[in-house]
């Protein structure tokens, strides 16, 4: 009886998590408080799906390692060499609540549907590091209006300067965004005489994959402390804030579809143009879902005069904004007025 009631429970309790693995690293980061999170299990070590994973994981961590504070959840797939095709993915959905002292003490599920481009990352503080905090915000400065000039971050009231070194495009992407501009169409060195000798070169190194809803969200060098020179600023040009209406309809949320370029407002031409690209301009607009307008209602709203702006819209409805979706070049299309889009939302 004793051996079956043992039995019973042994298959009826299920445990809140997964068998411990032994060990957790970071691997590909510019110190050993940032990389690719790998996991050992059985001898091995293996990777973790970022299924689920979030600050509080990165935070259990960045414990673990004896690193400092969670500074963001990079993606592990931007951390170099990348992960062999024959290591595995071990774990899955990871759920720490913040407060364990390691990785093992957190729900997990084993790893069962995910691939080496699902690879977790972690931003910890090193430190090793004299001087890591996180910027408090974003700037650019000495150009034509907020959306160009030089790059420049803020910590404690003082204004630092940013390195070109390994800046690229991506990181110029998240900028634009957090800075709440257009796309990002230019990123350059650019000298800046009047900084120098004033204010000091604040970072270098950044890694962005080009989502990150901050910059302060990609991992960097070290921070306070730089190699380069003002010679070095880094120059950053982004489009002018993307906005969108409904015109023409007796509501906000129905009407011909006009985007704003360039501090003018024009049409969007209906080439290609189907469910998905009005589910994303109802979402951006904040208004319910798209009612799926027929042909005539469509054309109920009249032609519009003036530009052309947007033609071959593609988006794949996931998107939050209209400009995030593929489109050609502003202004470049083969469309009359006869074929604006018009958009018909349930809000």
């Amino acid at each position: 009886m004793a051996l079956l009631f043992s039995l019973i429970l042994a298959i009826c309790t299920r445990p809140a998590f997964l068998a411990s693995p032994s060990g957790v690293r970071l691997v590909g980061g510019l110190h050993r408080c940032e990389g690719r999170v790998e996991v050992k299990q059985n001898g091995q070590w293996g990777t973790v799906c970022d299924d689920g994973w979030d600050i509080k994981d990165v935070a259990v961590v960045c414990q673990e390692l004896g690193c400092g504070a969670a500074n963001g959840t990079p993606s592990g797939i931007l951390y170099e060499p990348p992960a062999e095709n024959e290591q595995k993915v071990f774990i899955q959905e990871v759920g720490c609540t913040g407060t364990e002292d390691t990785l093992a003490q957190c729900e997990q599920e084993e790893a069962y549907n995910c691939l080496h481009n699902e690879d977790a990352g972690a931003l910890c503080e090193n430190p090793e590091s004299p001087f890591s905090p996180v910027p408090e915000n974003v700037r650019l400065a000495d150009g034509p209006g907020h959306c160009k000039g030089r790059v420049e971050v803020k910590h404690q009231n003082q204004w630092y300067s940013v390195c070109q070194t390994a800046w690229s495009l991506r990181a110029a992407k998240v900028v634009c965004r957090q800075l709440g501009c257009g796309r990002a169409v230019l990123t350059q060195k650019r000298c800046n005489k009047p900084a120098q000798g004033q204010r000091s070169m604040w970072l270098s190194q950044m890694s962005c994959s080009g989502r990150e809803a901050t910059l302060q969200d990609c991992p960097s060098g070290s921070w306070g402390k730089s190699t380069c020179i003002h010679d070095e600023d880094t120059w950053v040009e982004c489009e002018d804030p993307f906005d969108l209406r409904l015109v023409g309809g007796d509501k906000l949320c129905s009407g011909r579809l006009e985007v704003l370029h360039k501090g003018v407002w024009g049409s969007v031409c209906d080439d290609n143009w189907g469910e998905k690209e009005d589910q994303v301009v109802c979402k951006q607009l904040g208004c319910g879902k798209s009612l799926s307008p027929s042909f005539k209602d469509r054309k109920s709203y009249g032609p519009g005069v003036g530009r052309i702006w947007l033609d071959d819209v593609h988006c794949s409805g996931e998107e939050q904004s209209l400009e995030q979706c593929q489109h050609r070049f502003w202004g470049y299309h083969d469309c009359t007025h006869q074929e604006d889009v018009a958009v018909i939302c349930s809000g």
